[in-house]
């Protein structure tokens, strides 16, 4: 980021990339917890999940609203705007993560309250561990601003997809062989349907973050073409 005259502008602008990171360390640690419960069935812990999704609520509004204070006062142009931007858009994201992690949660709230009966034989782990990845490495993309780390978060979402179809192609062969686990594959469904999700919205993040540092927009753009190195 380039120095500006005014070091108060400086100050602002670092200080909100600086809660936009807090605000995906926070997201992060909900998606965390939220996969730990379902395995774990820790449903004191599953619950603070739930809760805590208003903290992540409660800091998209704040960062939203710092968003528009900077760009009315202060009238950002070329790269200071398009870091705006991109913030007003990562913050979107990643509140939806949180929704995704609440939902994990209140899914893995259901299986255990049900005590796991007639539950598939299904290793979800994987691709959890590749969507906190994407995440983690789309926020150090934009921590450090690296338009190529970005790129590559773009090109790994592919992995998640394929998961997510291994997935439902298994927990299909469960329901049809034993229709009693129909309930709990379900549930099990709308988690890796949500891990899917957490994959797409760190995909768009890191698109951003191309954005933010080269001014090209990559969405909707195939990961393998030209446009998208």
């Amino acid at each position: 980021m380039a120095e500006h005259i005014s070091k108060q502008f400086d100050a602002e602008l670092e200080a909100v990339r600086t809660r936009v990171l807090h605000m995906g360390g926070l997201v992060e640690e909900q998606i965390v917890k939220a996969i730990d419960g379902l395995a774990s069935g820790d449903l004191a812990a599953i619950e603070q999940v739930i809760i805590g999704d208003h903290r992540v609520n409660a800091l998209e509004v704040e960062l939203d609203e710092s968003c528009s204070h900077i760009i009315a006062k202060r009238q950002p142009a070329a790269g200071d705007l398009r870091l705006i931007i991109a913030i007003i858009k990562t913050i979107t994201d990643l509140e939806r993560i949180g929704d995704e992690a609440e939902k994990i949660a209140r899914m893995a709230k259901l299986v255990h309250s049900a005590e796991r009966l007639h539950m598939p034989r299904l290793e979800l782990k994987h691709v959890a561990n590749l969507a906190i990845d994407m995440l983690r490495k789309s926020l150090d993309a934009f921590a450090r601003l690296d338009s190529v780390a970005a790129a590559q978060v773009v090109r790994q979402d592919a992995l998640v997809d394929d998961e997510f179809r291994s997935i439902l192609r298994q927990l299909i062969t469960f329901m049809m062989e034993d229709p009693r686990t129909i309930t709990r594959s379900l549930e099990v469904l709308f988690v890796a349907k949500a891990l899917e999700r957490i994959g797409d919205h760190s995909k768009n993040m890191a698109e951003y973050v191309v954005y933010m540092v080269e001014g090209r927009d990559v969405r909707h753009v195939r990961p393998d073409s030209p446009a998208a190195a």
